[in-house]
C-alpha cells in the first residue's frame, strides 16, 4: 500500500489510526502482535477496504479522512489498528485502509455482517453530505452487465464470449419463434445450445461454454420452454457447427483499428511463452542431471561402506552418507527454484492487452497510447481545474517522461509538488499547485493548442495562472475575458515595476558618480549581502558599499582627488625599476582593518555591456538544463524563491561573466543564487557537503555543528 513503485504520482498521504507508532512498517508489526495474542481465530484476521471516488473527483485531505472515520466506525471498527494510503496514479482517486480486526484491548475478532449493503448505505449518506457525484452502490444480479465476464472486457480490454454474443445475435435470439430457429441463429454464428444440470448452456466451437441466463434473463430454460415451448435437444454439437462468423478473442471495439497492435501484442506473448517453456525445460533437466549424478554418488558411497567391516563405524558412515545425499538434494532444489525465479523475472508474467499497451505506452509508444485512450468507456472528462483549446492540437511529450500512465490513457506527470495529468484533450492540474508546476502546464498546453487556451477551475486557480503567465512572460491568450483583463492588468502592473526598479537604479548609479548616499540615506537603499541580490528589493549587483564614504561636500568627489598638481604627495615609495606601490602605513586611519584595500564604492560605474546579476542565474539554469535535457546525469536546477528558507546544503560556487553564483542543494533540487563579494568569500571556505541555512530575508547563515 505505502510502495511508490519509482513512482512519484502514486501515495499522495499515509495515515496510521490507533496505533503507538507513526511508521507504517512498525505500525503494520504492532498490529501483527496484536493479531497473535488471539489464537482462537482461524479466519483471515485483516480486512482490506478500498474506498474510490468517482474520476476527475479530488477531496481534500480533511474530507478523505472524515469519510475514512466515518466508514470504518459504520462497519464497526471503531478503535481498531488501521493503516491507510491514499492513492492517485489511476483515474479514480481511491483509498487503500488495512485493518486489523481484532481488536487491540478485547482481543476478540469483528466480522461486520453483511458488510455490502452497510457499506452501500454508508456511502450514499457521505455523497450527498459532502457534496459528491452519485453513484450505484446497490448490487443487480440479474443483468449480465454485472458479471464477470463484463469485468474482463473492462480490465483486460479483450472480448468475451457473453459480450461477444449479446452484440452479435442477442436480438434475433429474443425474437426466435421455435427453438428450431434458436439453433439455427446460434449455428449462424457457430455456437450450439444444449443442456446442462437443470439449465442451459452456450459452447463454441472451442468447448468454451457460458451459461444462456447470463446472456439474458429470456433465454434461460424456464424463459425459453415459457415462450418457445418444450426445448427441443435436437439441436448440432459444436463439431458439426460450420460457419464463417465465430468468436475469437479479439480486442473490445474501439474508434481506432488496433488489428495490427493486436498481432504484435499476440506475436511478442507468443514468444515469450515459448522462450519461457524453453528454458524453463531446460533448467528441469539440469536439475534431474544434478540429482541423478547424487544418487550415483551415494549409491558408490554406500557400496564402498558395504565392503568395510562391521561395526558401530560402519552404521555412522551409513548416517552420514545419508545425510549428505540429503543436503546435496536440497541444494539442487534451491538452485532450481533460483533458476525459475530468475527465468519468470526476467521474461515476465503473461500479460493482458490492456497491460501491454499500458506497458508500450510508458515507453513512448504513441500507436499504444492512442489505443488506451481509444477504449470504450476508457473515463469520463476532467472537472476542476483544467486547461484545454481548440480541438485537433498535436501530442506533446510533456515535462520529460510521465510518472505515469493510468489504464485509460492519462499521462500523469510530475512537477515539484504539482501532478499535471493529460488526457488527449485537456491538462488538469492538481490542488495545491505551485506557480511552476502551473507553468510548466501552460508550456505544455501551448505546445498543443497554442498561443490560445482556456481555463476551467475555481477563481482562485484562474488568478494563479493569470501570475504565473505573466510572471513567465508566456504570451497567450485567454478565451475567458474576464481572465484576459486580469491578466493584461497584471502585465501592465509588472512592466510599470520594472520601470521604477530601473529608474530607482538610475538613481543609485547618479548618487554614487557624485559622492553621496542618496536614497540610501533614508535606510531603504540595497540590503548587503544576499538578501539585496536573491530577489530583494533594490537589488544590485556589486554593491558592497562601506561606512564613513562622507556626504556631498565634505570633501571632492573621487574624480576630483590625487591630481597631478598633488601626486608627490601621496604616500608612495619609488623603486629602482620605476614601479610604485602602496605600504601599510599609507592606508587612511578611518578604514577599519588596515591594509591595502581598493575602495571600489568610491569609484566610478563605467557603462559597459553584460548581463546584470539577475540575468546571470537564468544564464547558468539554461546552460544545466539543455544538457540535462540531452541526457546527462544532472539535479534539476531552478533558481532562489522566499519559500526556500530552511536548513540546505553548500554545492559550491560558479562565476558568470564576473557575477558569483552560489549553488545549494535542497532535497533534489539545486538552488542558485547570485551573491555579492563578501557572501561569496565567506562561503568559499565551506566544502561541499556542508549545512548551511537559508533565512527569511534571503541571507545565508552557516549551520553550527554540534560537538
Amino acid at each position: 500500500m505505502v510502495d511508490t513503485k519509482n513512482k512519484n504520482e502514486r501515495v499522495e498521504a499515509v495515515r496510521i489510526s490507533n496505533c503507538h507508532s507513526d511508521n507504517p512498517q512498525w505500525a503494520s508489526q504492532e498490529a501483527m502482535a496484536t493479531q497473535a495474542l488471539n489464537t482462537r481465530a482461524k479466519t483471515d484476521k485483516s480486512y482490506h477496504l478500498i474506498l474510490s471516488f468517482r474520476a476527475g473527483e479530488s477531496p481534500s485531505k480533511e474530507v478523505l479522512n472524515a469519510i475514512e472515520d466515518r466508514i470504518c466506525d459504520g462497519l464497526g471498527y471503531t478503535g481498531h489498528q488501521r493503516v491507510s494510503a491514499v492513492h492517485n496514479d489511476t483515474d479514480n482517486l481511491h483509498i487503500h485502509i488495512a485493518i486489523n480486526k481484532i481488536h487491540p484491548e478485547r482481543h476478540t475478532i469483528h466480522e461486520p455482517y453483511y458488510d455490502k449493503k452497510a457499506l452501500g448505505d454508508l456511502c450514499e449518506k457521505l455523497e450527498v453530505e459532502y457534496g459528491l457525484e452519485r453513484d450505484n452502490h446497490k448490487t443487480r444480479q440479474n443483468e449480465a452487465s454485472w458479471t464477470k465476464a463484463n469485468d474482463m472486457e473492462r480490465l483486460a480490454g479483450v472480448e468475451s464470449l457473453t459480450g461477444w454474443i449479446k452484440r452479435e445475435c442477442l436480438d434475433s435470439l429474443k425474437h426466435s419463434k421455435s427453438c428450431d430457429e434458436v439453433h439455427k441463429v446460434l449455428a449462424e454464428n457457430g455456437l450450439v445450445l444444449q443442456v446442462r444440470g437443470n439449465g442451459l448452456v452456450i459452447t463454441n466451437q472451442d468447448g468454451i461454454a457460458v451459461k444462456a441466463s447470463s446472456i439474458a434473463r429470456e433465454l434461460s430454460r424456464a424463459g425459453l420452454e415459457a415462450r418457445l415451448g418444450p426445448f427441443d435437444r435436437s439441436g448440432q454439437s459444436p463439431a458439426q457447427t460450420a460457419s464463417a462468423k465465430q468468436y475469437a478473442k479479439q480486442p473490445v471495439r474501439q474508434r481506432i483499428d488496433t488489428t495490427e497492435l493486436y498481432a504484435k501484442y499476440k506475436a511478442e506473448q507468443n514468444t515469450i511463452a515459448s522462450l519461457r517453456t524453453v528454458e524453463l525445460a531446460q533448467a528441469r533437466d539440469r536439475k534431474n542431471r544434478q540429482i541423478e549424478a547424487a544418487k550415483s554418488a551415494g549409491r558408490v558411497k554406500r557400496s564402498t561402506i558395504k565392503l568395510m567391516g562391521g561395526g558401530f563405524g560402519k552404521k555412522l558412515l551409513y548416517g552420514l552418507s545419508s545425510r549428505s545425499m540429503k543436503g546435496e538434494f536440497e541444494r539442487i532444489n534451491e538452485q532450481y527454484r533460483r533458476e525459475r525465479q530468475d527465468i519468470n523475472d526476467r521474461l515476465g508474467k503473461r500479460q493482458t492487452w490492456v497491460d501491454w499497451l499500458n506497458l508500450k505506452a510508458t515507453g513512448g509508444d504513441k500507436e499504444a497510447l492512442a489505443a488506451l485512450r481509444a477504449r470504450p468507456n476508457a473515463g469520463q472528462p476532467f472537472t476542476g481545474s483544467t486547461l484545454n483549446g481548440k480541438k485537433g492540437g498535436k501530442e506533446v511529450l510533456g515535462a520529460g517522461r510521465p510518472d505515469g500512465i493510468t489504464k485509460q490513457g492519462t499521462l500523469i506527470y510530475r512537477v515539484g509538488k504539482t501532478a499535471i495529468r493529460d488526457d488527449g484533450d485537456r491538462f488538469k492540474v492538481s490542488s495545491g499547485a505551485t506557480q511552476d508546476g502551473i507553468e510548466a502546464a501552460l508550456r505544455m498546453a501551448m505546445q498543443r493548442y497554442g498561443d490560445r487556451l482556456t481555463v476551467n477551475g475555481t477563481a482562485a486557480f484562474k488568478e494563479q495562472v493569470a501570475r504565473a503567465a505573466v510572471a513567465a512572460r508566456l504570451s497567450i491568450t485567454f478565451d475567458d475575458a474576464a481572465l484576459e483583463s486580469r491578466r493584461k492588468t497584471l502585465l501592465t502592473d509588472s512592466m510599470k515595476g520594472k520601470a521604477n526598479d530601473n529608474d530607482t537604479e538610475r538613481g543609485r548609479t547618479d548618487s554614487r558618480r557624485h559622492g553621496g548616499a542618496g536614497p540610501d540615506r533614508a535606510g531603504t537603499g540595497p540590503i548587503r549581502g544576499l538578501a539585496g541580490l536573491a530577489g530583494g528589493p533594490g537589488a544590485t549587483g556589486g554593491d558592497t558599499r562601506k561606512p564613513d564614504i562622507g556626504r556631498v561636500g565634505r570633501k571632492p568627489p573621487p574624480e576630483s582627488q590625487n591630481r597631478l598638481r598633488n601626486l608627490s604627495q601621496l604616500g608612495v615609495v619609488r623603486l629602482a625599476d620605476g614601479s610604485e606601490v602602496l605600504l601599510p602605513g599609507d592606508v587612511p586611519n578611518h578604514l577599519e582593518h588596515p591594509v591595502t584595500e581598493s575602495n571600489n564604492p568610491v569609484r566610478r560605474d563605467i557603462p559597459r555591456a553584460g548581463m546584470t546579476p539577475q540575468q546571470a542565474p537564468d544564464h547558468y539554469i539554461a546552460e544545466r538544463e539543455d544538457k540535462r535535457s540531452r541526457g546527462i546525469d544532472i539535479l534539476p536546477h531552478r533558481q532562489y524563491r522566499p519559500s526556500d528558507e530552511g536548513v540546505v546544503t553548500y554545492h559550491g560556487t560558479r562565476q558568470v561573466e564576473g557575477h558569483t553564483l552560489a549553488l545549494i542543494k535542497r532535497d533534489k533540487e539545486i538552488i542558485v543564487m547570485p551573491v555579492d563579494g563578501t557572501t561569496a568569500e565567506r562561503i568559499s571556505r565551506l566544502s561541499v557537503g556542508d549545512p548551511l541555512t537559508l533565512k527569511p530575508d534571503g541571507s545565508i547563515a552557516r549551520k553550527a555543528r554540534s560537538r
